[in-house]
């Protein structure tokens, strides 16, 4: 492990990723940085109109730049940085995992989970986001199947939202962070020759 950290928040729509995430860098704003590579998906779907791809992430080129946007960015600030976004296709997460590591930086996958009827209640009653209320309902078993087929086991760490707080989910990823951070640092130390 070396280069910057990055912490990936992956979980169905309604199971508060960006919450926690808001959370985690208003505690911390120097350190941490929130970046959401649907930006990068809006400007792909603007270059390519003429595309059959309905979802960006199926464009090879989303799944190229994500990494080298994120990389970019700490080049530019230094900051450690959390990202959200959902990605339910194991494909497509190992070709954006191995993009970001490759270049060199330290990445934490984070499940953020809630129960079926949580992540329901939550999509139907987001007014910020009504109109697209459907389409994500819809996705709700796309996740669920890919929670259970490989997304929990791929992740580095799963936070159950049901009942908890997005603050109180941000300090069990604080935590959980600090004991990465030591771990890094500990095997980095081991690594060096005497």
């Amino acid at each position: 492990p070396g280069g910057i950290l990055f912490v990936w928040l992956n979980g169905s729509f309604g199971a508060g990723k960006t919450s926690i995430a808001n959370e985690l860098v208003a505690a911390d704003p120097r350190h941490w940085r929130l970046f959401d590579p649907e930006f990068v998906g809006f400007m792909l779907r603007a270059q390519f109109p003429d595309t059959e791809a309905n979802d960006f992430q199926d464009l090879p080129s989303w799944r190229r730049l994500v990494p080298l946007v994120a990389h970019d960015i700490v080049a530019e600030t230094g900051q450690c940085l959390v990202i959200v976004q959902t990605v339910l296709n194991q494909e497509y997460w190992t070709e954006i995992a191995t993009g970001i590591t490759g270049l060199g930086h330290s990445l934490r996958h984070v499940l953020i989970d809630a129960s079926p009827g949580t992540l329901r209640q939550r999509i139907s009653e987001d007014e910020v986001l009504h109109r697209a209320a459907a389409w994500r309902l819809q996705r709700v078993p796309t996740y669920i199947a890919a929670r259970d087929s490989w997304l929990a086991d791929a992740a580095d760490l799963v936070i159950d939202t049901t009942s908890m707080s997005p603050r109180r989910a941000a300090a069990e990823l604080t935590e959980a962070i600090g004991r990465w951070t030591r771990n890094d640092t500990r095997e980095s130390s081991d690594d060096d020759p005497q």
